[in-house]
């Protein structure tokens, strides 16, 4: 291997990396701030709610699911949700609460699991977040896409960033054996 070889590569690869590295960088930057901020997510109350205890943790004493959800509408109808907007129920069972999330606007509503009393209402900010950090705040195939892209993405700008480390070592090598 000649050195006008490996450095005709370096270059080639070296244009390569930089348009590459451009044409990524605004997906890793919202990628590492959004990333940053989820981390922290359980820790900050402006970013999720925190999590309330209910009164018992028995879960024979838990009411059924419909009524948490009904509970939970009641508690955010002036917003104009219903259930039919529940997107999901995730039961705490170590703090006898239910939370009733919503897909519309990003509430929630966390209701004593056995006796209904509505502990929080509020705005789950970390939910959209994530789907900015995502890219599913566009679409889903906006997502699939995005992340494919950043993903082979990297994987190529820390292969060439090998290539344009090791290249002119070797190229040195090679002057040093002539």
């Amino acid at each position: 291997m000649s050195t006008r070889s490996v450095a005709k590569s370096v270059r080639g690869y070296r244009k390569i990396h930089r348009y590459l590295g451009l044409s990524i960088s605004i997906l890793l930057i919202i990628s590492a701030i959004t990333g940053v901020l989820l981390g922290w997510k359980k820790n900050i109350d402006l970013l999720q709610p925190p999590t309330q205890k209910g009164e018992q943790l028995d879960y024979a004493q838990y009411q059924p699911v419909e009524s948490l959800a009904n509970v939970a509408a009641t508690a955010v109808d002036s917003l104009g949700l219903s259930a039919s907007n529940i997107d999901r129920i995730e039961y705490r069972p170590t703090k006898g609460i239910a939370k009733v999330i919503f897909d519309t606007g990003s509430w929630e509503v966390q209701v004593d699991a056995t006796n209904l009393a509505v502990l929080s209402v509020a705005k789950r900010h970390s939910d959209w977040i994530e789907s900015l950090h995502d890219g599913s705040i566009i679409s889903d195939f906006f997502k699939l896409i995005s992340m494919n892209f950043l993903g082979i993405g990297l994987l190529f700008l820390i292969i060439t960033g090998i290539w344009l480390w090791w290249g002119p070592k070797k190229i040195r090598a090679i002057k040093k054996d002539l």
